[in-house]
């Protein structure tokens, strides 16, 4: 039996484990805000201790801990490694879950119903999250059959920027065996995609001011309020400025095999989304009464930017709008802004993954750009190749939120498959 078969005949043996973890991991509540994991990581610690493998927190915030752990394949000792290093990342905060009471059943149930465990964050990302851990535990045990290292980060602060969780560890903890060769990371991709780059985010806050004046008298001011609809306006037709991409990157994304994926993963639209801008009004305040002229309006805006295009083009643009609006300025918040980035689509693990996936489902994912952003920015950033593969995205920060039994155990599967053929380097193991 080879080393592959092996694998298959022993995740589909623990599949009801595979599945108690998850369920857990979702009973373990980690809204972020308030960002407190510490429950969600403790289940993680157990897992591995149980499996014998060893860990450590690095907690820049008590209330969120990082998790990490280092396995260095036959042939390596705990530095110097002469094999490759591959990396295995995911985030265990989750988005808030709102008003339970318009849930259908208790937000953190875990139930197993229909196929689906139930549940905030299945789909967003602890199901992606749990198939890196199990892969790595696999890997673990089958570590004197691999060469070189693999790292497992599960982090806690995804969902309001990173600065806390995987920026955290590339950017203030120093140490090199967080970055490694590659990075697959469990995100929402659906099991027909893999997403080789994202778009960039450009969040600003905008401040409109106006004379204030009585309600009737609109002939004085026309009001902070009115002047902001008008400015939103001009920001959202920034979605059909082309501001030029890559070509070889605009050509891959315009073929109809990747469009429809892309269309079908993400819904209608999806696919004309990738190249070009889009503008979210998130937020809007104004006004004290309604009869008087506002003096006053602030909203906050949420661009996301093509792969291929620097957010500075962007911020010339809206530079020259805001030329017409002397009452209106912006800020930059910083911390939530990242510029667009890409690995290459043509990847070594991007073909791993589509030779597992294929050999599983008799379908091949096709490499796509990803609309919102996940912790692979953080690592292309420092140039280190990142990909996203992991269970479709619907349902995601919604209410009644549920992932698939099936999708997250396939995702189990390529996630150790893969791994298993980076790190041994050879398809035929």
């Amino acid at each position: 039996m080879s080393g592959k078969e092996h694998l298959l005949e022993l995740i589909e043996k623990d599949a009801q484990k595979h599945i108690d973890l998850l369920q857990s991991l979702i009973r373990a509540a980690s809204p972020n805000p308030p960002g407190d994991t510490r429950e969600a990581i403790g289940i993680v610690c157990r897992y591995l201790d149980a499996h014998g493998i060893s860990n450590k927190l690095i907690a820049p915030k008590a209330e969120s801990p990082n998790l990490v752990s280092v396995l260095h394949g036959k042939g390596n000792a705990n530095s110097g490694d002469s094999g490759r290093r591959l990396v295995l990342n995911g985030h265990i905060d989750q988005f808030p879950v709102g008003d339970s009471e318009q849930w259908q059943r208790n937000p953190y149930s875990g139930d197993v119903e229909d196929g689906y465990v139930h549940g905030r964050s299945g789909v967003d990302m602890k199901a992606g999250t749990a198939a890196s851990i199990i892969a790595f535990a696999y890997m673990h045990q089958l570590r004197s059959q691999i060469t070189g290292r693999c790292t497992l980060e599960v982090v806690s602060d995804e969902e309001t920027g990173g600065r806390w969780g995987t920026r955290c560890l590339l950017e203030d903890d120093g140490s090199e065996e967080w970055k490694g060769d590659c990075v697959l990371i469990g995100e929402p991709s659906g099991l027909d995609s893999i997403r080789f780059g994202e778009k960039g985010t450009l969040r600003m806050d905008f401040n409109v001011t106006a004379p204030a004046a009585h309600g009737a008298y609109t002939h004085r001011s026309e009001g902070a309020i009115r002047i902001s609809s008008r400015l939103i306006e001009q920001l959202v037709a920034l979605e059909k400025v082309d501001f030029g991409m890559d070509e070889e990157i605009k050509r891959h994304m315009r073929q109809p095999d990747v469009r429809k994926v892309a269309d079908e993963i993400m819904w209608k639209g999806a696919a004309d989304a990738m190249l070009f801008p889009s503008v979210n009004i998130g937020t809007i305040q104004g006004g004290e009464k309604i009869n008087m002229i506002p003096s006053g309006c602030k909203f906050a805006a949420d661009i996301r930017v093509p792969i291929g295009v620097e957010s500075r083009a962007i911020l010339e643009k809206i530079d020259s709008i805001l030329a017409d609006f002397s009452g209106a300025s912006y800020t930059i918040r910083e911390d939530h802004s990242h510029s667009a980035e890409h690995s290459d689509p043509k990847h070594e693990l991007v073909g791993l993954l589509q030779t597992n996936a294929k050999a599983l489902s008799g379908r091949t994912p096709l490499a796509i750009c990803s609309l919102g952003a996940t912790d692979c920015k953080h690592f292309r950033a420092h140039g280190i190749p990142a990909f996203a593969y992991g269970p479709h995205p619907r349902g995601m920060a919604e209410r009644d939120e549920k992932v698939s039994i099936q999708e997250f155990l396939d995702i189990v599967k390529v996630h150790t498959l893969t791994a298993w053929d980076y790190l041994t380097g050879s398809m035929s193991q």
